[in-house]
């Protein structure tokens, strides 16, 4: 098993990753446990779910608490475990770190993530971080949160937050913020939404596609004339992530007048 997909990766950047998923997998099977991986990002879980579709794996979930998380986790467990029996393994896994800020402070998502990054917290051992009208709440690792607790308080900018580590029940629901954008477009393909949602050439959003910089629902596209959808998510990495709400209408010229909604 997973034999194909090592020499088809062999030279890839995500050896690495490729080999950890394997090894937490083979892990679950062997010592019928629920395993899980670090945090993956977006590029991380495109490439797992294509290779657990290669190998026709079923007995795996990706988590990360909130609704449409940008990290998540790959947790895999045994076959005859019940979607119920692994769910109640998540508030094990991880917790909620909430950064209270004192009511004249407000800080963007930057200041929170490289706060957390300056104590030498590796990115890949923290999930999102959900900023509120009172600070943030940070998911974590429960193995680390104590430590991570601790260790924020030492920082400038959060000597007066008051810092708790919470159940994963507890995360503040905050619905995403949205811009509504139009684009006008020849035809529905892949590149023409890049050239325009990236502000570039045909050829610049070509380039971008090849380089295995757009997501569509979360899922690395390398195809240039692949078509979009409506409610198709497409993630432009660098430039942000967008929702393809509706066709406006179609111009006297052919083209379409698109409506979209870009995450603020």
């Amino acid at each position: 098993m997973f034999e194909k997909v090592k020499e088809k990766y062999k030279n890839s950047e995500y050896k690495i990753l490729i080999a950890k998923i394997i090894d937490k997998y083979n892990f679950c099977k062997l010592k019928n446990k629920i395993t899980y991986t670090d945090f993956l990002n977006i590029s991380e879980i495109s490439i797992a779910k294509k290779i657990l579709e290669e190998e026709k794996i079923k007995n795996y979930v990706f988590y990360g608490v909130k609704e449409n998380a940008d990290r998540n986790i790959l947790v895999f467990y045994p076959e005859k475990f019940s979607k119920e029996i692994v769910e109640k393994n998540y508030e094990e896994i991880l917790e909620i770190i909430r950064i209270k800020l004192p009511n004249n402070i407000k800080y963007e998502h930057r200041e929170f993530l490289s706060g957390i990054m300056k104590l030498g917290i590796k990115r890949e051992k923290f999930g999102d971080i959900v900023v509120t009208d009172f600070g943030a709440d940070v998911i974590v690792f429960s193995e680390i949160s104590k430590v991570l607790l601790e260790d924020l308080k030492t920082l400038t900018r959060f000597k007066r937050a008051e810092i708790n580590v919470l159940n994963i029940k507890e995360l503040v629901n905050v619905e995403p913020e949205f811009e509504n954008i139009h684009i006008i477009v020849s035809s529905l393909r892949l590149d023409n939404f890049v050239s325009e949602l990236a502000k570039t050439s045909r050829l610049g959003s070509q380039d971008l596609i090849k380089e295995g910089k757009i997501f569509i629902n979360s899922i690395n596209e390398f195809k240039d004339s692949k078509k979009i959808n409506i409610n198709d998510t497409i993630t432009i990495r660098g430039k942000g992530k967008f929702i393809f709400d509706s066709i406006e209408k179609e111009t006297k010229s052919g083209k379409f007048l698109l409506n979209l909604r870009k995450y603020k």
